[in-house]
């Protein structure tokens, strides 16, 4: 045995996924991959568009996808602590 973990990635999503939280990891340009979550907006063109939580719009070239998935929710955001 090689001692090598070997991932599967799968782009399970489409177009009729466009209102669902996705996340999805793509390779940039420079080789490197980076992940984006959040709610797919728009799949047109051969380009996605994912608002993030913080309200930022993600455009994602559809062939640099590499992995995505549907996800739940995301959790509720918990309020600090007062003392």
């Amino acid at each position: 045995m090689s001692g090598h973990l070997a991932a599967r990635l799968v782009v399970s999503i489409s177009e009729a996924d466009v209102g669902q939280r996705v996340s999805l990891r793509r390779r940039l340009p420079t080789g490197e991959y980076s992940d984006v979550v959040g709610v797919l907006e728009s799949w047109s063109g051969g380009t996605l568009h994912v608002r993030r939580r913080t309200g930022e719009l993600a455009e994602v070239d559809a062939a640099a996808m590499v992995a995505a998935k549907v996800v739940p929710p995301a959790p509720p955001r918990r309020r600090p602590r007062t003392s």
